[in-house]
């Protein structure tokens, strides 16, 4: 699928960029990968990591400057679209920083990728982006809106735009996770509501939905992957069982569940073995890209507490075992 393509990821030296990178060179003959991202000082830890790797290529560039997107696009087969702001405190307190990048960002790729001829563009999302309540789930829905109507403006050129979603990142920077580590000598780990649960998901299973939907992608689908939930309880029971747990309160812009499919969404869904499909409302996509999908009952909701899988915490604990932060 990927044997002497040019994939262009960017974000690519945040977390889900180097697993997605050492995968794909581990698996395919690729022609060339290249990292385009902001700071210059991660590209050169990327560089050491990968051991200067000839087939890897530094870009230092912004997804808000379409110029560089346009020049950085040259050539390239695939755009794996991960730069994104995404913390949600921070982007509460800077609206207008989060909308230049992720949603004027988004349509900059877009039309980069577009009018260089690039086949293939798969960008990522989050649960955050169904049913928002913050600014940083609302810019990602804007995303994904533009993402999969940007299948309508190719006009006579092949791209293919698709989306991917998923939640919470074992392994990711921005997880709770290492926070909690680190709190663990204060004896004490703070909850914001002890009734919280979130989906989880390991970085080698968002890089496999990746890659299915690269696979399979007609343009214009949603694929959300099927993984389990877990009460924000019981983590931090499996990181730090001696710690006490203190109850803060939820803060601004913090859901107490997490959703994937919302009951509207679930109208235009088809459901996998492994994942979802949400087919986008458009005239010019058929019905018939996906003859095997089951259709979902109405009222359907995909949310982490309604999921039928669960992490325990003896399975956490295991996989924390396995886990290094990246």
């Amino acid at each position: 699928m990927l044997n002497n393509k040019s994939i262009l990821i960017t974000g690519g030296t945040g977390s889900f960029g180097k697993k997605f990178t050492k995968i794909i060179l581990e698996e395919f003959n690729l022609n060339k990968i290249i990292i385009f991202s902001r700071d210059e000082l991660k590209q050169s830890q990327m560089k050491s990591q990968f051991n200067n790797n000839p087939k890897l290529r530094f870009f230092i560039g912004n997804v808000r400057d379409r110029e560089r997107l346009y020049r950085a696009f040259d050539g390239v087969d695939i755009v794996i679209h991960a730069a994104a702001l995404k913390r949600v405190s921070e982007c509460e307190y800077n609206p207008f920083e989060a909308i230049k990048t992720n949603i004027l960002g988004a349509q900059n790729i877009i039309n980069a990728a577009i009018d260089r001829g690039v086949e293939k563009v798969v960008a990522l999302s989050t649960d955050k982006a169904a049913n928002p309540i913050n600014l940083y789930g609302a810019t990602k829905l804007a995303s994904d809106k533009l993402f999969t109507a940007g299948n309508a403006y190719v006009g006579k050129k092949n791209t293919k735009f698709s989306v991917v979603r998923y939640g919470n990142v074992m392994g990711s920077r921005g997880s709770v996770i290492p926070f909690f580590e680190k709190m663990k000598a204060t004896g004490e780990l703070p909850i914001t509501d002890k009734g919280m649960t979130r989906f989880w998901i390991s970085l080698e299973e968002a890089v496999d939905l990746v890659l299915t939907a690269l696979e399979i992608m007609h343009g214009g689908e949603i694929y959300v992957k099927k993984i389990p939930s877990m009460k924000v309880v019981d983590l931090a029971t499996a990181i730090a069982p001696e710690c006490k747990q203190i109850e803060i309160g939820i803060r601004p812009g913090e859901k107490l569940h997490e959703v994937m499919i919302t009951r509207a969404d679930a109208r235009h869904t088809l459901e996998f073995e492994d994942y979802y499909i949400i087919e986008p409302e458009y005239e010019w996509w058929s019905k018939s890209n996906y003859p095997n999908g089951k259709p979902l009952e109405v009222g359907f909701t995909y949310s982490s507490n309604n999921n039928i899988e669960w992490l325990s915490v003896e399975e956490m604990r295991k996989k924390l075992n396995e886990y290094k932060e990246i």
